[in-house]
């Protein structure tokens, strides 16, 4: 049998193999294995400060984004503004206006881009933008400033390599400038008329007319040989170089062609159809149907190329 002295022996053997763990309770436990909680103490004046600094820069960070959206989102008012800066006091941006305009977005009036400008402000005059197509244009491009705009013209650039814009900006080319050209071919007549008016009756014994703008109203103007829906072959070379001079290859002999041939005007049709010539028919014309729909232009243009190539 165990002697009671003999397990009192144990068990102080072990304590003291287990050092004072055993004699700790458990509150004595916890406080050893954790620091002394630090009493809080109030916020000094600098603590307060660096927080109402910081909340004064976010707010300052978020009102500035504010600005910043408000500024980069399209405002009509903004964009009137911008219009009348070039406009003055009338409801159309003229030929002083408008060369002002193209100094300010540092681009050349005859750079290709400010056709695809018009283009997209569907301008019915050259070297003219109204009010309406202004607000209507600049709206679907979002510019209500010089300085989007500037940023725009990369964009407008791009839309000439898509072939499906590029067609209907060449096609729009026609008729902005015959529009142009009619125009000019108005005042010629005017002129015309005045001066036949003014002769007539001096020839009658009248005094001369002293205003140029007053005009027999039952005079008959001179008839016009011209058809109005035809470009002069002046104005036309001058579109097809700015439009097709960098792209097609031909262009230089083709322009050669019109400028040795009995050509005075061109039409829609033949307008559209050097377009899809330069766009389907090889360098060497060796795919050219002379049998096809192609317009007696575009004959006449193969028969003199080839022609030219074997003198």
């Amino acid at each position: 049998m165990l002697r009671l002295s003999n397990l009192t022996e144990d068990v102080g053997q072990d304590d003291h193999q287990t050092g004072s763990l055993r004699a700790c309770g458990p509150s004595d436990c916890f406080s050893k294995a954790m620091p002394p909680r630090k009493k809080r103490r109030p916020a000094s004046g600098d603590d307060l400060s660096a927080k109402k600094s910081r909340h004064e820069s976010m707010y300052r960070k978020y009102d500035s984004t504010r600005i910043k959206t408000e500024e980069e989102a399209f405002s009509s008012k903004r964009c009137l503004e911008w219009f009348y800066e070039y406009a003055g006091t009338d409801d159309v941006v003229g030929p002083e206006g408008m060369e002002k305009f193209c100094e300010d977005i540092g681009v050349e009036p005859e750079n290709v881009v400010m056709l695809v400008l018009a283009w997209k402000l569907d301008a019915q005059n050259m070297g003219y933008f109204t009010l309406q197509e202004w607000l209507k244009g600049m709206t679907s491009l979002q510019c209500d400033t010089t300085e989007k705009l500037r940023n725009t013209l990369d964009y407008l650039r791009t839309l000439l390599n898509d072939s499906t814009n590029f067609k209907l900006i060449y096609r729009y080319a026609f008729d902005f400038a015959r529009r142009e050209r009619r125009k000019k071919e108005k005042e010629e007549e005017q002129e015309a008329s005045t001066l036949i008016y003014a002769l007539t009756r001096q020839a009658q014994g009248f005094e001369p007319a002293t205003s140029a703008f007053q005009v027999d109203p039952f005079s008959t103007a001179p008839p016009q040989e011209k058809d109005q829906r035809s470009l002069d072959i002046n104005t036309a070379k001058c579109m097809l170089g700015l439009l097709l001079g960098k792209i097609w290859p031909l262009f230089p002999v083709f322009h050669q062609f019109l400028e040795q041939s009995k050509y005075k005007v061109i039409n829609k049709d033949q307008w559209c159809n050097v377009l899809e010539f330069s766009r389907t028919i090889s360098l060497d014309l060796s795919n050219y149907d002379e049998d096809g729909a192609w317009p007696v232009l575009l004959d006449e243009f193969v028969e003199w190329y080839k022609d030219k190539q074997m003198s």
